[in-house]
């Protein structure tokens, strides 16, 4: 299964990522999920949305580069070791990771693991061989 992310490019200064959220909120989108990456010129925003079309259609009307990316989040157990595991599948099928970014479901018990690959259909293929499970956008916004 495979989540739509969207990314957006910021200027690196004051008030950008305010302004984005802000305006999430102001649409009645939910945040289930962000990573935020920067330079010392821009940023990249990184979020998993409940409505990523209507947040895309939003945030460009505002004036900001939006992009919709699949990515692929896989379940993992809250514990020392569990994205070891998931990075052991992932060598072994020698699959290129563009970026990661993780988040915890309930503390303690799951972890999501959210990734970009340079070929997803082969990642999401080795790690469901493995007996992982990868989550579709319901699972990652209701959080199971």
């Amino acid at each position: 299964m495979r989540i739509r992310q969207i990314s957006i490019f910021l200027e690196n200064k004051p008030g950008q990522l305010s302004n984005i959220c802000r305006g999430l909120a102001d649409a009645d989108i939910n945040i289930a999920a962000l990573s935020l990456a920067d330079t010392s010129d821009f940023g990249i925003a990184r979020l998993i949305v409940d409505d990523h079309e209507k947040a895309k259609t939003m945030l460009v009307e505002r004036g900001h580069v939006v992009n919709v990316r699949e990515v692929i989040a896989v379940c993992v157990p809250d514990r020392p070791g569990g994205m070891a595991e998931v990075m052991q599948v992932l060598d072994q099928a020698e699959v290129n990771i563009e970026y990661s970014y993780a988040f915890a479901f309930h503390s303690g018990e799951k972890a999501v693991l959210v990734f970009r690959f340079s070929d997803n259909a082969k990642a999401e293929a080795a790690l469901k061989a493995a007996g992982f499970t990868t989550l579709g956008e319901g699972e990652v916004l209701k959080g199971k």
